[in-house]
């Protein structure tokens, strides 16, 4: 069997998503990221993330979760990046289509979110518990999820960098909403919000695909 690579639009209510799926041959589960901030689907980050993934047999779905007409729109008020109920609404319904999409309905689901995107990811990952089995944060904001937070039951994991303090103060009062036994938070020392210093993202990428490959089976 072959890594299959495709590009996919899926559709969620009033929208079509620009999708780029890969599941490596072998694959032990598939991980939906949800971008953050001003970003898309072809961010370097998390592309890089994605490829280190794959070298574990993890599948990857990296998707727009707004359509090119949003994006402009929020290119001039960035409004619609902060509007986490739209963006939980549709990566739910992304889940739902990836129970169903050829090639992956069998496969354990996780989530991986950044910034903003982590708060989308956790209100999903709360929507959807016997679907979603485990979620990453990379420099989140989970206190955006507000109080789905304690209704969340996959193991996640919030990943930080020690220099961006606002951010880590943030997640560590996102820690004490979980349940007990749901999240462990971890630091990356020295690292910025973007985690752009020397090894910062190899470091965040080895403990994603630690904590996926660990807890998706």
């Amino acid at each position: 069997m072959e890594t299959l690579s495709s590009a996919v639009t899926i559709p969620v209510a009033g929208a079509a998503l620009a999708a780029d799926l890969v599941v490596p041959a072998e694959a032990n589960g598939v991980v939906l990221f949800a971008h953050g901030s001003g970003s898309s689907r072809h961010s370097p980050r998390n592309t890089s993330v994605a490829r280190v993934l794959h070298r574990r047999s993890l599948g990857t779905v990296l998707v727009d979760l707004l359509t090119p007409q949003e994006e402009r729109v929020d290119a001039r008020t960035a409004e619609l990046r902060f509007d986490i109920g739209l963006l939980a609404d549709r990566l739910t319904a992304i889940v739902d289509w990836l129970r169903a999409a050829s090639g992956v309905t069998a496969l354990p689901l996780g989530l991986f979110g950044a910034s903003t995107g982590a708060a989308a990811a956790l209100v999903a990952a709360a929507a959807r518990t016997d679907q979603v089995g485990a979620v990453v944060s990379r420099g989140g904001r989970p206190d955006l999820a507000g109080r789905a937070l304690s209704q969340v039951r996959a193991p996640t994991l919030l990943l930080v960098g020690g220099a961006d303090e606002q951010v880590l103060t943030l997640n560590e009062e996102a820690l004490g909403q979980l349940p007990d036994g749901v999240g462990e938070l971890r630091v990356v020392p020295g690292a910025t919000h973007l985690f752009e210093e020397p090894g910062a993202l190899d470091e965040v990428a080895d403990q994603t695909a630690g904590w996926f490959a660990n807890r998706l089976h």
